[in-house]
Protein backbone atom coordinates (compact mmCIF):
# COMPACT_ATOMS: atom_id res chain seq x y z
CA UNK A 1 0.00 0.00 0.00
CA UNK A 2 1.70 3.10 -1.05
CA UNK A 3 2.15 6.45 1.43
CA UNK A 4 0.77 9.73 0.23
CA UNK A 5 2.87 12.34 -0.49
CA UNK A 6 4.06 14.58 2.66
CA UNK A 7 1.96 17.58 2.37
CA UNK A 8 4.81 19.57 3.92
CA UNK A 9 7.98 18.35 2.39
CA UNK A 10 10.03 20.27 5.09
CA UNK A 11 7.87 19.06 8.47
CA UNK A 12 7.93 15.77 9.74
CA UNK A 13 5.17 13.67 8.16
CA UNK A 14 2.25 13.57 10.09
CA UNK A 15 -0.32 11.00 11.30
CA UNK A 16 -3.91 10.97 12.96
CA UNK A 17 -5.15 7.87 14.39
CA UNK A 18 -8.87 8.09 14.87
CA UNK A 19 -11.46 5.84 16.72
CA UNK A 20 -15.01 7.10 18.66
CA UNK A 21 -13.89 8.44 22.29
CA UNK A 22 -10.13 8.85 21.89
CA UNK A 23 -9.87 6.08 25.13
CA UNK A 24 -9.39 3.10 23.69
CA UNK A 25 -8.18 1.82 20.47
CA UNK A 26 -6.52 5.24 18.80
CA UNK A 27 -4.45 6.46 22.09
CA UNK A 28 -3.51 2.64 22.17
CA UNK A 29 -2.23 2.71 18.47
CA UNK A 30 -0.81 5.80 19.41
CA UNK A 31 1.72 4.98 21.42
CA UNK A 32 2.62 1.84 19.96
CA UNK A 33 3.20 3.66 16.53
CA UNK A 34 5.17 5.86 18.44
CA UNK A 35 7.22 3.48 20.00
CA UNK A 36 7.90 1.21 16.73
CA UNK A 37 8.90 4.75 14.96
CA UNK A 38 11.56 5.28 18.17
CA UNK A 39 12.82 1.46 17.37
CA UNK A 40 12.96 2.36 13.28
CA UNK A 41 14.87 5.75 13.75
CA UNK A 42 11.41 7.54 12.60
CA UNK A 43 10.52 9.14 15.86
CA UNK A 44 11.39 12.86 14.21
CA UNK A 45 10.50 12.33 11.00
CA UNK A 46 6.87 11.20 11.35
CA UNK A 47 4.75 12.72 14.31
CA UNK A 48 1.52 10.80 15.29
CA UNK A 49 -1.74 11.61 17.65
CA UNK A 50 -4.88 10.24 18.18
CA UNK A 51 -8.15 11.73 18.29
CA UNK A 52 -12.08 10.72 18.69
CA UNK A 53 -14.78 11.44 16.54
CA UNK A 54 -17.08 11.82 19.63
CA UNK A 55 -16.40 14.42 21.90
CA UNK A 56 -17.99 12.99 25.13
CA UNK A 57 -14.26 11.63 26.71
CA UNK A 58 -12.83 15.35 25.64
CA UNK A 59 -9.96 15.69 28.32
CA UNK A 60 -10.02 12.12 30.47
CA UNK A 61 -7.46 10.24 30.32
CA UNK A 62 -6.61 6.89 28.79
CA UNK A 63 -9.61 4.20 29.44
CA UNK A 64 -7.43 2.16 32.71
CA UNK A 65 -7.99 -1.39 30.58
CA UNK A 66 -6.37 -0.08 27.19
CA UNK A 67 -3.23 1.71 29.84
CA UNK A 68 -3.03 -1.79 31.60
CA UNK A 69 -2.81 -3.76 28.20
CA UNK A 70 -0.37 -1.25 27.29
CA UNK A 71 1.60 -1.11 30.61
CA UNK A 72 2.11 -5.02 30.27
CA UNK A 73 4.11 -4.19 27.30
CA UNK A 74 6.47 -1.87 28.08
CA UNK A 75 4.18 0.98 26.54
CA UNK A 76 3.50 4.44 27.53
CA UNK A 77 0.21 5.46 28.80
CA UNK A 78 0.06 9.08 29.47
CA UNK A 79 -2.65 10.76 27.47
CA UNK A 80 -5.87 13.18 27.10
CA UNK A 81 -8.59 12.93 25.08
CA UNK A 82 -9.65 15.05 22.54
CA UNK A 83 -12.06 15.51 19.06
CA UNK A 84 -10.96 15.40 15.85
CA UNK A 85 -10.52 18.82 14.32
CA UNK A 86 -11.50 19.02 10.85
CA UNK A 87 -9.18 21.76 9.97
CA UNK A 88 -6.82 18.35 10.63
CA UNK A 89 -7.17 17.62 7.05
CA UNK A 90 -5.66 19.91 5.76
CA UNK A 91 -2.34 19.16 8.43
CA UNK A 92 -2.06 15.56 8.16
CA UNK A 93 -0.31 13.35 6.17
CA UNK A 94 -2.29 10.41 6.85
CA UNK A 95 -5.42 10.02 8.56
CA UNK A 96 -6.24 6.37 10.17
CA UNK A 97 -9.46 5.51 11.39
CA UNK A 98 -9.78 2.52 13.89
CA UNK A 99 -13.12 1.03 12.13
CA UNK A 100 -15.73 2.03 8.84
CA UNK A 101 -18.32 3.63 11.04
CA UNK A 102 -15.12 6.45 11.82
CA UNK A 103 -13.90 6.27 8.65
CA UNK A 104 -17.79 7.09 7.45
CA UNK A 105 -18.21 9.66 9.84
CA UNK A 106 -14.51 11.29 8.87
CA UNK A 107 -15.71 11.58 5.43
CA UNK A 108 -18.87 13.64 6.47
CA UNK A 109 -16.59 15.96 8.57
CA UNK A 110 -13.67 16.30 5.51
CA UNK A 111 -14.32 19.74 4.03
CA UNK A 112 -14.78 18.36 0.65
CA UNK A 113 -14.12 14.66 -0.94
CA UNK A 114 -10.71 16.17 -2.04
CA UNK A 115 -9.70 16.48 1.44
CA UNK A 116 -9.68 13.00 2.62
CA UNK A 117 -8.76 11.49 -0.62
CA UNK A 118 -6.09 8.65 -0.23
CA UNK A 119 -5.15 10.29 3.03
CA UNK A 120 -8.14 8.38 4.72
CA UNK A 121 -7.60 4.64 4.94
CA UNK A 122 -7.93 2.01 8.09
CA UNK A 123 -5.43 1.40 10.52
CA UNK A 124 -5.59 -2.27 10.24
CA UNK A 125 -5.30 -2.51 6.41
CA UNK A 126 -1.82 -1.92 7.08
CA UNK A 127 -1.48 -5.46 8.80
CA UNK A 128 0.55 -7.89 7.16
CA UNK A 129 -1.32 -10.31 8.82
CA UNK A 130 -4.74 -9.68 7.25
CA UNK A 131 -4.14 -11.06 3.65
CA UNK A 132 -7.21 -9.38 2.27
CA UNK A 133 -9.37 -11.72 3.92
CA UNK A 134 -9.97 -10.82 7.49
CA UNK A 135 -11.88 -7.75 8.68
CA UNK A 136 -9.70 -4.69 8.23
CA UNK A 137 -11.17 -3.10 11.51
CA UNK A 138 -10.24 -2.39 14.90
CA UNK A 139 -13.22 -3.74 17.18
CA UNK A 140 -13.87 -1.20 20.14
CA UNK A 141 -13.11 -3.17 23.04
CA UNK A 142 -14.98 -0.29 25.43
CA UNK A 143 -18.01 -2.89 26.30
CA UNK A 144 -16.31 -5.92 26.89
CA UNK A 145 -13.65 -7.22 29.21
CA UNK A 146 -9.64 -6.91 29.79
CA UNK A 147 -9.30 -9.66 27.16
CA UNK A 148 -10.77 -7.50 24.35
CA UNK A 149 -8.19 -5.20 25.30
CA UNK A 150 -5.87 -7.56 24.52
CA UNK A 151 -6.75 -8.71 21.26
CA UNK A 152 -6.93 -5.23 20.37
CA UNK A 153 -3.63 -4.23 21.15
CA UNK A 154 -2.47 -7.50 19.45
CA UNK A 155 -4.30 -6.19 16.46
CA UNK A 156 -2.59 -2.43 16.64
CA UNK A 157 1.10 -4.00 17.19
CA UNK A 158 0.68 -5.71 13.83
CA UNK A 159 -0.93 -2.63 12.00
CA UNK A 160 1.99 -0.77 13.62
CA UNK A 161 4.99 -2.96 12.48
CA UNK A 162 3.41 -3.03 8.66
CA UNK A 163 2.93 0.89 8.53
CA UNK A 164 5.93 1.43 9.87
CA UNK A 165 8.03 -0.57 7.70
CA UNK A 166 6.15 0.93 4.85
CA UNK A 167 7.28 4.34 6.57
CA UNK A 168 11.03 2.82 6.73
CA UNK A 169 10.90 1.99 3.52
CA UNK A 170 9.61 5.55 2.09
CA UNK A 171 11.75 7.94 4.22
CA UNK A 172 14.92 5.42 5.32
CA UNK A 173 16.03 4.87 8.65
CA UNK A 174 16.62 7.75 10.85
CA UNK A 175 15.80 10.40 8.33
CA UNK A 176 15.48 13.99 9.45
CA UNK A 177 13.66 16.36 7.54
Amino acid sequence: MSLPDPLDPTGPYRIALVCLGNICRSPMAEKVLTADLARAGLGGAVAVDSSGTGGWHIGMGMDPRAAAALRVHGYATDHTARRFDPAWFAERDLILAMDLDNFDELVQLAPDPASAGDRLRLFRGFSPKLGGAANPEVPDPYYGGEDGFSNVLGMVESASKGLTGELVARFGRRAAR
